[in-house]
This record gives C-alpha cells, structure tokens and sequence, in this order.
C-alpha cells in the first residue's frame, strides 16, 4: 500500500507541475502573442482552459498535503482528465494526430489518480481538530 501511495504522489506531483506550467503560459501570455497560436480557438476559451488547467493542478496537491477535503483530489484528476479528452479530440480534428499524443498521456495519467485515489489508496482527512 505504501509503494502505491508514492506512485500515486509521484504521478500527481508530475500532472501538478505539468498543468501548472501549461495553464500559466495560457494565463501569462498576452492576448496579442497567444492569438496566432491559438487559433482556431478563442483567446478566452485559451485563458479558462489554463485557469482550469491551474486550479486542477492545485487540487491534484493541496487537499492531500493540507488533508483538508482530500476527497476533492480525485474530482480535480477527473476534471483534467476532461480537459484532456477535449484536448486530444481538438488536435486530431485538426489533423495533428501526433501532436494528440501528450495529452492522452496525461489524461491516462489523471485517469490513474481518480481510479488510484478513489478504490486503491484514498486519501485520509485529518483527525485533529483545530482547538
């Protein structure tokens, strides 16, 4: 149970910093320098993508570091995991099967959280109190 437990922290440690990275850069780069390379999708679309993309990476780490509502950990795994099938249906529509390959890697690491953290090794809440 320990080992899986570090897999399951290995992998939400890496989807974190992925999805931090990629959601900043959709955040961070200014609508003028994102446009070309977003077409055919909208600035905003690109923006509340990455605030998506940000939140999920927090909730991938937070609830299980702070263990306050560790429940959620699996709901943010499942809501990139969305995103992710979103992501790779945009590309191949696009013709860019190849470029569809990273983020079906990532969505089937996010299914192994929500599966892993949900039936193998969930979560535990805090059982102190704050007096």
């Amino acid at each position: 149970m320990r080992r899986t437990n570090v897999i399951l922290w290995t992998i939400q440690g890496l989807l974190a910093l992925s999805f931090l990275f990629a959601g900043s850069i959709k955040l961070l780069t200014p609508a003028a320098t994102l446009a070309p390379l977003s077409k055919p999708l909208p600035v905003e679309l690109l923006r509340f993508i990455g605030t998506c993309e940000v939140t999920g990476a927090l909730g991938l780490i937070l609830p299980g570091l702070l263990r306050i509502r560790p429940n959620l950990t699996p709901l943010a795994a499942a809501g990139l995991v969305i995103i992710m099938s979103g992501a790779v249906s945009a590309e191949l529509s696009l013709g860019h099967g190849g470029e569809a390959v990273p983020p079906a890697i990532l969505g089937v690491l996010a299914i192994c959280v929500v599966y892993g953290r949900t039936f193998i090794a969930p979560l535990r809440r805090s059982t102190t109190t704050g007096t």
